[in-house]
């Protein structure tokens, strides 16, 4: 009696435990944000609201959590890929060739020896700053916001670039949206090529890009999805659900925000249990801030 006792307890344990391993996460959409009128190209996040760069209108609007508009600011040429270090915003002007900070309202240009040929994104670490220069092929970097460095060139081999339209800064790499190579690229911050994510996945313009505590989150424009990767560039998920154009993606508290261009509308992210048809192609353990 004692064996067949002990063989229910044994047969308890495996089944919780398989039921535990079933229970998986993954990001699922949960939300729509609508931003009539505002044709967002990027977007950054600050104690006031989120700014999102309406490059179509040549203007930042700064919204609320329910799209409400709180204030704009005008007279830009093409805003693309905005970036903010604490209360500054710097923006990449594709039109005019320049990059402008916005601290506490008042406008000045990020000083260059060198010059651009539209800037389509930029990032900025603490002091370090990164620039994707669209026509030249290549990014700008500095690690003191002053003196920078370039590398890359138009071509298709490993550290050329053919139109990157995004960059990011981390700890210790500056990662490239290398548009129209159709994929990431990652480089050290003296410029040195590292490793490429994403060639095998068949994008049609990397737009966007978001480097965040475990993933990295592209946005693949013309196939109306967001390529979801850990940082050795396994893919883990793809978002499609309300896509159509996606062309920035930022993770920010818990939540992953893409701008969903051809609609006007963000569409929000959250990280929850997966639905029980999906727990063998979408397992992850990590925690998400």
């Amino acid at each position: 009696m004692t064996k067949y006792i002990y063989t229910a307890i044994a047969l308890v344990l495996i089944l919780s435990c398989a039921e535990k391993e079933a229970v998986v996460k993954n990001w699922q959409l949960t939300k729509a944000i609508p931003i009539t009128g505002i044709n967002a190209i990027g977007m950054a996040v600050t104690s006031e609201g989120i700014w999102l760069s309406d490059g179509d209108h040549n203007r930042l609007v700064l919204i609320d959590e329910e799209g409400k508009t709180i204030k704009t600011i005008d007279s830009l040429d093409r805003p693309m890929h905005i970036d903010n270090e604490e209360n500054a915003l710097f923006v990449p002007q594709y039109g005019n060739d320049e990059v402008s900070v916005f601290d506490q309202e008042e406008k000045k240009a990020l000083v260059l020896v060198d010059s651009l040929d539209a800037p389509a994104g930029v990032s900025s670490y603490k002091q370090e700053k990164a620039i994707a220069d669209f026509y030249n092929n290549r990014i700008l970097y500095s690690k003191d916001g002053k003196e920078f460095i370039s590398f890359g060139k138009e071509g298709k081999a490993p550290g050329d670039f053919y139109y990157p339209t995004d960059v990011q800064i981390t700890e210790d790499k500056i990662w490239v949206a290398d548009a129209y190579n159709n994929r990431i690229q990652v480089f050290d911050k003296n410029g040195t090529f590292l490793k490429i994510i994403g060639a095998d996945q068949k994008m049609n313009a990397a737009t966007g890009i978001f480097v965040g505590p475990t993933e990295v989150f592209v946005t693949d424009f013309e196939n109306n999805r967001v390529l979801v990767f850990d940082h050795d560039g396994l893919l883990k998920q793809i978002l499609s659900e309300g896509l159509e154009k996606p062309i920035e993606v930022i993770q920010h508290e818990g939540q992953v925000f893409v701008s969903n261009y051809r609609k006007s509308e963000l569409l929000v992210f959250d990280w929850k249990i997966a639905p029980a048809i999906e727990a063998d192609t979408h397992n992850d353990d990590h925690d998400h801030e």
